[in-house]
C-alpha cells in the first residue's frame, strides 16, 4: 500500500531543515516565527516543518509521544495480525467445507 502523499522532500532535507528550527529558534520571538523563517527558505508550509520538528523531538525524547520506530514496528505487528486473522478465516471456512463434504460422501450407498 502506498501513501497518497508522495514524499517531496529528502530525509537529509528533512534533517536539516529541523537542525536550522532548533539552532536558530533563539534568534526569533517564537519557535513559530523560526519555523516560518526555515520553512520558507526550504519551499514547504510551515505547519510540515513544525510536524517535522515535533516528530525529531519525540524521536530523540525530548518530547512525550511514540517514537517512529516503535510506530513503524506496531503497524507492522498490526498488519501481521489482520493477515492471519485472515488466514485463520480462510482456513475455518475450508475446515468446515470438507467436513461437510465427508459427512455428505459417508451418508451415501
Amino acid at each position: 500500500m502506498t501513501s497518497k502523499t508522495t514524499n517531496k522532500f529528502s530525509p537529509e532535507v528533512r534533517a536539516r531543515a529541523v537542525r536550522m528550527v532548533l539552532d536558530h529558534a533563539g534568534e526569533h520571538p517564537s519557535r513559530w516565527a523560526a519555523v516560518t523563517s526555515v520553512a520558507a527558505k526550504i519551499g514547504c508550509t510551515p505547519q510540515t516543518l513544525h510536524d517535522w520538528v515535533k516528530k525529531a523531538e519525540v524521536d530523540s525524547g525530548q518530547r512525550a509521544g511514540v517514537p517512529t520506530n516503535m510506530a513503524d514496528k506496531l503497524k507492522a505487528l498490526e498488519r501481521e495480525n489482520r493477515e492471519l486473522r485472515q488466514a485463520n478465516e480462510i482456513l475455518r471456512k475450508a475446515s468446515a467445507y470438507f467436513a461437510m463434504a465427508e459427512l455428505d460422501r459417508r451418508s451415501k450407498p
